[in-house]
């Protein structure tokens, strides 16, 4: 369990979504069961050989916005990715303890940002399911700001969006890359995700705090 946040430091809370606030487990199926299955039908391949291919493609475009683009995987791989999403939507569930995560911080007054790299597809597909708006102030999608969290400029850019001390604000990510990147950005408290897909091992974190549950911060000590 980490050691405790500092509350009263705290003005503004950023959230990833997929792996932070959902279950990464709808995206892993789809990317790494469904959506190769469909190409290497498509192609007549062998599943490793399409699953070689994608990968190509994923290295190619890793950290920028085409890696999280619908419309740039719909295009490369010649499948329809948002009809895929509809087959699978059951598998688009929220994490344990997010909701009463997220009551307990607008209870003490926190502005909620959902902050992600999906694209607005995605997100609006997550939307119709489950409904975060609710939860939530505002949801920003890198792909309306420009670039990708990895990126200074998507900090700067999202500076220029929303108003927010980046020494009063609490980002939480499951990818220790996008962390390091608000670090660097002067985002004064991060918390990683240890087990983003809840059918997968838990990842390793070791350069900042992790949490496995909301219920690890609760209730909150402001």
């Amino acid at each position: 369990m980490p050691t405790p946040l500092p509350w009263h430091q705290i003005d503004t809370v950023l959230l990833d979504m997929d792996g932070t606030l959902i279950d990464l487990h709808f995206d892993s199926h789809l990317w790494q069961q469904l959506v190769p299955q469909r190409y290497a039908e498509r192609l007549g391949l062998p599943l490793a050989e399409a699953k070689a291919q994608m990968d190509a493609h994923a290295q190619a475009v890793s950290g920028t916005l085409d890696w999280y683009c619908v419309d740039y995987w719909s295009r490369t791989l010649g499948l329809d990715i948002r009809a895929l999403k509809q087959e699978i939507l059951e598998k688009i569930q929220w994490r344990p303890n997010a909701i009463p995560f997220l009551a307990a911080l607008r209870a003490a007054g926190k502005q909620l940002v959902l902050f992600t790299n999906a694209h607005p597809a995605s997100l609006s597909v997550k939307e119709a399911r489950l409904g975060l708006g609710a939860h939530l102030d505002l949801m920003v999608s890198t792909h309306e700001l420009g670039w990708s969290k990895e990126s200074q400029q998507c900090w700067q850019a999202l500076a220029e969006r929303l108003a927010f001390d980046p020494a009063r604000t609490l980002f939480v990510d499951d990818s220790e890359l996008i962390l390091r990147a608000a670090a660097d950005y002067g985002i004064g408290h991060r918390l990683a995700i240890q087990n983003p897909d809840s059918r997968q091992p838990e990842q390793q974190i070791t350069a900042f705090p992790a949490i496995r549950d909301y219920a690890e911060l609760l209730p909150l000590a402001v």
